[in-house]
């Protein structure tokens, strides 16, 4: 494992942006009948989740909730040095994203832009990335862009709707997350694991420069297996999250929450039951979102205290956790009145192409 120590940078906001369109997980399209739906509902957590809009992708909600923070914190474009996105569902093979993204917020040319491709565990992944880049740089600012749009399944002009269960968990969404360096901020403790030796568990193995073209019978796309991500998330998760409480001489009851990656509800509650945190302080957020990917742990704390005006200083467990297979903690503070109300779009961005 690999221990990151960060002082003098903090999470000085956060803010997630998701469509208008929410949809029930019973009115969802698919050909599952009620009972199935049900029993699903209920092992997973999800109630419904909000779709982006044919021309709306992952770039389009983490703009929106970037600029989103820029205004609510009378912060100029110009401040920020650094800008990590982090998706597996970019707008382009090429160039990154984040290129893109630099131009739109206005943010100048002396500014580091890139893309990290990684899901489930990539807002602490991409913590560690952002955060470490600003210790030592002379930047004094960082925008953390989180997300996916994994509901969103097209073919050529349209969406494809499938029957099996991948279809009825995922939601789609984009998060903001601003770093700044301050004196004396608290110190912000990361541990990071890698295991790919199980990079089939999770896994699109056609469509891409190892295998273009899937064979007969197989189709582009991702495929999961359920009962290994399920062994690794209830075995190797609670461990590192007991490990980032030794390393940090902490107890359950120094931390307000514990926020886990959305896989799904029956996970979250091995977890917390296997690292000692009560339900209560565990925040769950895939019963309105789904499972969003990178976006769920700041979605999770959006959920729970973006409408809270209070200036009061938590302390979040958090931990993502997936395809990879990768996990990592984040042990870090942040005040309540920086996590922002959840924004909605269903603006897009015109670049010019012919999406005909």
């Amino acid at each position: 494992m690999v221990l990151t120590k960060i002082e003098e940078v903090k999470i000085s906001a956060m803010a997630a942006a998701v469509s208008n369109t929410w949809t029930a997980l019973t009115d969802m399209e698919t050909q599952e009948g009620p009972e199935v739906i049900a029993k699903f509902s209920k092992k997973t957590g999800v109630k419904g989740r909000y779709d982006a809009n044919l021309n709306q992708t992952t770039a389009d909600f983490c703009f929106a909730a970037a600029k989103a923070i820029l205004k609510e914190k009378k912060i100029s474009p110009d401040e920020i040095g650094i800008l990590v996105f982090v998706t597996q569902s970019a707008d382009y093979s090429i160039p990154a994203t984040a290129c893109i993204l630099q131009e739109r917020l206005g943010i100048p040319k002396d500014c580091i832009a890139f893309d990290v491709n990684l899901g489930c565990s990539g807002f602490s992944y991409g913590l560690n990335i952002a955060a470490s880049m600003l210790k030592t740089s002379n930047a004094d600012k960082a925008l953390l862009l989180c997300g996916d749009t994994s509901a969103k399944e097209k073919n050529w002009k349209k969406k494809v709707k499938t029957s099996h269960s991948a279809s009825m968990l995922f939601g789609d969404s984009g998060t903001a997350t601003l770093l700044a360096k301050e004196k004396g901020a608290p110190l912000m403790h990361m541990i990071s694991k890698t295991d790919g030796a199980g990079f089939r568990a999770i896994i699109a193995p056609y469509g891409h420069w190892r295998n273009p073209e899937p064979p007969v019978g197989e189709s582009i796309g991702s495929r999961m297996d359920d009962i290994a991500v399920f062994n690794f998330a209830t075995s190797e998760v609670p461990e590192l999250v007991k490990k980032q409480m030794e390393e940090a001489n902490t107890t359950v009851d120094n931390y307000d929450c514990l926020v886990l990656h959305q896989a799904n509800l029956f996970i979250l509650k091995q977890i917390a039951k296997r690292t000692g945190f009560s339900m209560d302080k565990t925040l769950v957020s895939i019963d309105e979102f789904g499972n969003t990917s990178s976006a769920s742990i700041p979605i999770s704390l959006v959920k729970e205290y973006g409408d809270v005006n209070e200036n009061k200083d938590i302390r979040a467990l958090m931990c993502g956790f997936g395809v990879g297979l990768s996990w990592s903690t984040v042990d870090a503070y942040m005040n309540v009145n920086d996590i922002l109300p959840l924004v909605h779009t269903d603006e897009s961005f015109d670049d010019g192409y012919d999406f005909d």
